[in-house]
């Protein structure tokens, strides 16, 4: 789903109204075809819990964290070595 979709559902909401297909599409900034905001609008209401699920950022795994830290170090030694031939002697 289209989370511009979710965001002006939840907009809607946060402002006490009731998202139909009309108040979404009028919140959108971009255009949007009509079925995915009928979809969106659609899920809602059949669980209104949904869009809170969906909104929420995915956690990132811990694996991923450990790479990254590693890409880094790498990085920074090879930036240190750089540094060190570009030093003035």
């Amino acid at each position: 789903m289209n989370a511009a979709v979710f965001e002006a559902i939840k907009v809607l909401l946060d402002e006490g109204k009731v998202p139909t297909v009309a108040l979404t599409k009028s919140r959108l900034t971009t255009p949007t075809p009509m079925p995915v905001i009928i979809a969106a609008v659609s899920q809602y209401k059949n669980n209104p819990d949904s869009i809170y699920n969906l909104m929420k950022p995915p956690k990132q795994s811990t694996s991923n964290e450990g790479q990254n830290s590693s890409q880094l170090d790498r990085i920074e030694q090879k930036l240190d070595q750089l540094l060190t031939l570009l030093a003035p002697k």
